[in-house]
């Protein structure tokens, strides 16, 4: 009788971005590391640079239309322009319940397929699967002009187990 496969420590890397032009490209970057049923999940304060992060995965991944904020319409789709898989963008920002409210999206029929990158996610689509990236973007506070951020990417799974995120700081 086997013994039960151990859980898969996370794998991390932490970075510093400087810029909106860096945030958009370390999406890029990300993005070379992403296959169909990829689950990413975006927290961080408003404005800390979610969406320039997914509209860099979105460059990355060569899909169609402009990846802007999902806040009211929920969810966008971006077509693949190519052979790759669509890009699912949602802002859970204003739904309050967990996977229920998010079951209406559709989002288990579409993560097969897709790359799903959901900010504000977090409580809220853990239950999709056990392999999922997290990525939490931290920026000072208050009145400031400050654009440094620093951004942790932890991959969880066994998707992740063996991707070496550190390529990310290339």
């Amino acid at each position: 009788m086997e013994a039960p496969a151990a859980p898969h420590n996370p794998v991390e890397t932490r970075l510093t971005v400087t810029s909106p032009e860096q945030m958009q490209d370390l999406g890029r970057r990300l993005a070379k590391l992403l296959r169909a049923g990829d689950l990413l999940m975006l927290n961080g304060e408003l404005g800390a640079g979610k969406t320039t992060l997914t509209r860099g995965l979105g460059e990355g991944l060569g899909v169609r239309g402009a990846v802007t904020s999902p806040t009211f319409v929920i969810a966008r789709v971006h077509p693949s322009l190519g052979d790759g898989p669509p890009l699912v963008h949602v802002d859970a920002y204003r739904l309050g319940g967990g996977l229920d409210e998010m079951e209406d999206l559709d989002l288990d029929v579409s993560l097969p397929e897709s790359v799903i990158v959901v900010e504000w996610g977090e409580g809220k689509v853990e239950e999709l699967t056990e392999d999922r990236l997290h990525v939490v973007i931290h920026r000072a506070v208050g009145d400031t002009t400050d654009e440094v951020r620093h951004v942790t990417v932890t991959g969880l799974g066994e998707r992740w187990a063996a991707v070496d995120l550190s390529v990310l700081s290339a």
